[in-house]
């Protein structure tokens, strides 16, 4: 429930015309939560010069006041920071340490969600990541012995990786871990769930971001997600609730490989109105 310290309150009306829901008025010359339509955004304890609004159903000793030198980024370097970015499929033999790996999740916990769901679910696998390996690499040697056994027009475009997932299960059935072609050897592979495709895909992005700010490299394993689709014993493993789906694999490590510079891109395909 969101409160409002009538002492501290200094009846600037800011947090009313920031409320989407409309759920605050104005009594006695002082703000009023009615929390009747409230979502929990929070803009109302953001926007408070006063600092008086608060919510007993959140933990308040994490809200940070704003100051320029810890908040802000030019422009142009956090540009060149994303630019920069690569896909790392060759990971060094060295956990991650789990200080990391929080301030990781935290970044996707603080993502914008719809409606503020807040519906984005993390499985961090770690000590059972062989465990996993052997599932998902078990499930696209099936998906691709069925393709290949049904090979038509529409199934063509995954021959060439119905063969690769075959042949990567056959690697891994004959010890070669470090022929890893699934998780490249990364220590360790955090698996996001929500009930929304888009809220759980701009968490991984976050999560990236900051991945790549901590010296880590971070691969988006669709091959993860392949070997993951309709199958319950996955499902169980990563223990994803009933009303979120699997949106995104991230394998993370340290990288072992070194790059030097960006890369280009097609033209932006853009259209003003």
């Amino acid at each position: 429930m969101m409160k409002v310290d009538s002492e501290k309150c200094i009846g600037c009306t800011k947090c009313i015309d920031d409320c989407l829901a409309n759920d605050i008025i104005m009594v006695e010359e002082r703000a009023q939560m009615k929390n009747e339509n409230c979502f929990k955004c929070g803009h109302c304890i953001a926007i408070c010069p006063a600092n008086a609004v608060s919510t007993s159903e959140y933990n308040m000793s994490e809200v940070k006041e704003y100051n320029e030198e810890e908040f802000s980024i030019p422009a142009d370097n956090l540009l060149n920071f994303i630019k920069f970015r690569r896909s790392i499929r060759q990971f060094k033999e060295i956990d991650v340490e789990e200080k990391k790996i929080m301030k990781i999740i935290e970044a996707g916990r603080y993502t914008p969600t719809g409606s503020n769901q807040q519906d984005v679910s993390f499985t961090v696998v770690k000590d059972k990541i062989d465990e996993f390996r052997e599932l998902i690499l078990k499930n696209l040697n099936e998906k691709g012995r069925s393709i290949l056994n049904n090979l038509n027009p529409e199934t063509m475009k995954f021959k060439k990786y119905a063969e690769m997932w075959i042949q990567m299960y056959q690697n891994y059935q004959n010890e070669s871990v470090h022929n890893d072609r699934l998780f490249f050897n990364a220590p360790i592979v955090i698996v996001i769930s929500a009930s929304s495709n888009i809220n759980g895909s701009l968490a991984a992005s976050n999560m990236e971001l900051m991945a790549n700010a901590l010296d880590l490299g971070v691969l988006f394993s669709g091959f993860t997600l392949r070997g993951a689709k309709n199958k319950e014993e996955v499902r169980k493993f990563l223990r994803i609730k009933n009303n979120k789906e699997i949106v995104t694999a991230l394998v993370i490590g340290y990288p072992d490989v070194k790059y030097f510079r960006t890369v280009p891109r097609e033209q932006v395909d853009i259209s003003w109105k």
